[in-house]
Formats: structure tokens, sequence, C-alpha cells
């Protein structure tokens, strides 16, 4: 259908609309016919222009295809993701092992004099570590550090123990002796070895005169003496003016040549555990008495270990 012809079918409805309201209003006159047109025309063509006028005002369907959606499951359904297996492209690296110190076995405690009960029996055998690293041993109850035998406040000798002035020390003093001698300073032993017994006599009666307290700064107990260890030598005097002497002036400048050091050296008394020893000399071997004098340490310093009673307010 064109435009033209919808105009022609409006203009035709609107005409017939307008005739049949005019015959409506004058119900009560005579009818008069149209000229050319009878009524069942005319009825004709409205019936007519209305069923055009119906389809002009219709619109054409229009087929829609719609897609519907289930929103139900679009909402609530998740959307599920493809399970994706995936293998890693190398094993996993094996953690490495923590690093650990070297094993070390901790010092054992101090030896006493209950210790010592003349068999030789006391503390178990052991082998562990200075605080510098310096290997330290028990064997048969004596303990050594970096091979030195040690008799101290800390470390004791058994009862037993009664070896009497070891050679290689004797003879290392007779060639400082000599040396001396050549320099025109003589020496001499005052005291030497001592056994365990002796130096229980000994400190006893420094007890006896000054006390215990003051004993222990200048005499050893029983097991704990130097002089026991039969490397030992008192030399010429038992006063600390003995260092202001040519004689002890010459033994401290030359005893490492020998293997000698002072072994309470001035100023170390916290270290040693004992006031200065000018004359107190102990044999420990050439190379060692030289590093040590010349550290400027006494052998406790150097060697990273202790002296002291295990009564010791120290401890």
């Amino acid at each position: 259908m064109n435009r033209k012809k919808i105009l022609t079918s409006i203009m035709a409805f609107i005409f017939a609309c307008n005739l049949i309201a005019g015959c409506q209003s004058k119900e009560n006159e005579p009818s008069v016919p149209v000229m050319g047109t009878n009524i069942e025309d005319v009825t004709d063509a409205k019936t007519d222009i209305t069923t055009e006028a119906a389809k002009v005002t219709q619109p054409e369907e229009t087929t829609v295809t719609e897609t519907v959606t289930d929103s139900t499951t679009a909402e609530e359904a998740p959307e599920t993701q493809p399970e994706i297996h995936t293998q890693p492209e190398t094993e996993p690296p094996v953690p490495p092992e923590p690093e650990t110190e070297p094993e070390t076995q901790p010092a054992p405690p101090p030896v006493t004099e209950a210790d010592n009960n003349g068999n030789g029996s006391g503390p178990a055998d052991y082998v562990s570590t200075t605080s510098k690293g310096y290997k330290i041993e028990r064997i048969d109850g004596i303990t050594y550090v970096d091979g030195i035998m040690m008799a101290s406040k800390t470390y004791t000798l058994p009862a037993s123990y009664d070896p009497g002035i070891r050679p290689e020390a004797y003879n290392a003093y007779l060639e400082m002796k000599n040396a001396a001698a050549q320099d025109g300073i003589t020496l001499w032993i005052v005291s030497g070895y001592r056994s365990y017994y002796d130096q229980e006599i000994v400190y006893a009666g420094w007890v006896n005169r000054d006390g215990r307290d003051v004993a222990d700064t200048y005499s050893s107990r029983p097991g704990h003496s130097d002089h026991q260890t039969g490397y030992t030598f008192d030399l010429n005097s038992l006063e600390q003016s003995f260092a202001n002497t040519a004689e002890g002036k010459w033994l401290a400048a030359h005893c490492a040549e020998y293997g000698f050091i002072i072994r309470y050296p001035d100023g170390k008394e916290r270290y040693t555990g004992y006031i200065y020893e000018p004359w107190h000399v102990r044999y420990i071997g050439v190379e060692k008495a030289k590093k040590i004098t010349e550290s400027g340490l006494s052998l406790e310093e150097y060697y990273g270990i202790t002296s002291d009673y295990a009564d010791s307010e120290d401890n």
C-alpha cells in the first residue's frame, strides 16, 4: 500500500463518518437520497473504509526473534574455569644444611683439693678448646694447654704426680746460667721442684702466718703449685726488688732465649692469680716462650684460660 492510496482511504473514511453523523441528526426528517448513491452503497463504502482504515492504523507485524537467556543460570552458576595441571620445570631445590660450628666440648669444672686424694683420681679425661681456640686436654689427671702442662688455681695436679726436676728444664737452666756468667751475671736456684706434700707444708706455714686469703696471693695450695710440674725454678731471690738488680734485668731480657718465661709478670695478677714474681721462671720451650714474652701477655691471657680457685669470689 502506497501513501496516495492510504490518504484517499482516510479521506473517504472521514467523509463517511460525517455523512453518518448528519444522517443521525436528522432522524425525524425524511431521508433524501443522494444523487447517484443509495443507502446500501454508502453503508458498504463505510464498511470498506472502516476496514481499510483499520488496516492503515494497525501496524504491520514485525517478527522479532528474541534470544532468551536463562538469567538464573547466568547469575547463580559460577563460571567454571578449566582445570589446569602444571608441573614445575625442575624439582624444588633442597635447602642446604645449616652450617654448624665445630663441636667443642665445654671445659670441665675446676679441680679442687678434694679431687686429689693421693692416688691420681679426679675428673674424667677430656679434650676441648680454650676461649682462643687452643687445644686443652686432660690426660691421667693432668691438664695440658697447647701441650704445656698446667698447674694453677684452675688446673691441678694429682697428689701422685711426683716427677722431680724435669731433665729438659734443668738442662735449659744450665745453658742459661752459663750464658749469664759470660755476661758477668750469676744465677742460682733458690727453690726448684716441690712435691704435692712439700707444697702442703709450705702453704700451711704461710697460712698460719698471714691467713689464707693473703697466702693465696703468693703461695699455691697443694696440687696447684707450678713447682710440682718439675719445670719451674725460683732464682736468686724471693723479693720483688730482684727485678731491679742486674741479675733480675738480665733474666727478664734473656730467659725466653732458653725456653723460660716469667710465670707471674708484673701487673698481671688478675689473670695469673698471683703477685708479681720476677724470680719465678717456667720452662715451656724456646718457640712458645719467645711468642708469649713478645706478646707482653701472661700465660693465661695468651691461651685464653683462667686461674681461679673453685671457691674464689671471682667465680
